[in-house]
């Protein structure tokens, strides 16, 4: 690797990071810096997951009060949120990315139209129906977390819309959960990750230091933004990251 593709990685994991506690699709800017420094696409996403995992630490003891205050919430969707990063990453390490590569930027473009619908959605589902089938948040929760332990780009969009339309919460204890549950859904790939020779230790561990910086002062800067502006940047970031997916 050389000096500069040392500095784009860096750069690229501590705006990632910074960006994950915020809205989420920091993968986006991780994983095709790995590209350009040479990595197989494999190895890249394994790579990204390992290098951004401290980054989502810092970003839970941040949001620790929020969390405090969801402890329902997080010990029931924390096992689907495990249990999904487990398939996800065991997917990736046993098929090809093509073919659900050509999915990711609708994905993203889905969770985007979510987030941007969710007061009216929230509105039509209403609080005690989300409150009464604790099973569809645990199914969600677990499908996101697969996909997150597959590819990861997007996941913390995903979550953050399907929570802020069926948790009665607001949109900082959302994003509280969503980071929790991204560590530990991530936290699982991440082990599989280094045990399956896949990463570059290398790289991650240049890239972890940033991701841990950007991660923490992105939760600070999140908890300050208003629910509108978090909304609006969250959307910005998807459509960005699904447009370079789309026409790269």
């Amino acid at each position: 690797m050389t000096f500069g593709q040392g500095l784009l990685v860096t750069g690229a994991a501590a705006t990632a990071g910074l960006v994950n506690a915020v809205a989420g699709g920091g993968t986006l800017l991780t994983f095709p810096s790995l590209l350009l420094a040479g990595l197989s696409p494999v190895s890249a996403n394994a790579t990204s997951t390992v290098a951004l995992w401290p980054g989502q630490l810092s970003s839970v003891w941040a949001y620790r009060r929020h969390i405090a205050d969801e402890r329902k919430h997080a010990l029931v969707l924390g096992l689907p949120a495990v249990l999904g990063g487990v398939i996800g990453a065991t997917l990736l390490l046993a098929l090809r990315e093509k073919a659900f590569e050509a999915v990711v930027p609708w994905l993203i473009l889905f969770a985007c139209a979510l987030l941007a619908l969710q007061n009216p959605i929230k509105r039509a589902v209403g609080h005690h129906a989300a409150g009464n089938h604790p099973v569809v948040l645990w199914i969600i929760q677990l499908l996101i977390s697969i996909y997150g332990g597959y590819f990861g780009a997007g996941i913390g969009i995903l979550m953050l819309a399907a929570m802020g339309i069926l948790l009665p919460s607001s949109l900082q204890h959302a994003n509280a959960l969503k980071v929790l549950f991204a560590l530990l859904s991530n936290g699982s790939g991440f082990v599989l990750f280094l045990l399956s020779g896949k990463v570059d230790v290398r790289i991650a561990a240049l890239m972890a230091v940033a991701s841990l910086v950007g991660g923490f002062v992105g939760a600070l800067v999140a908890q300050k933004l208003p629910p509108a502006g978090m909304r609006g940047f969250a959307i910005l970031v998807g459509l960005v990251a699904a447009g370079k997916f789309l026409f790269r």
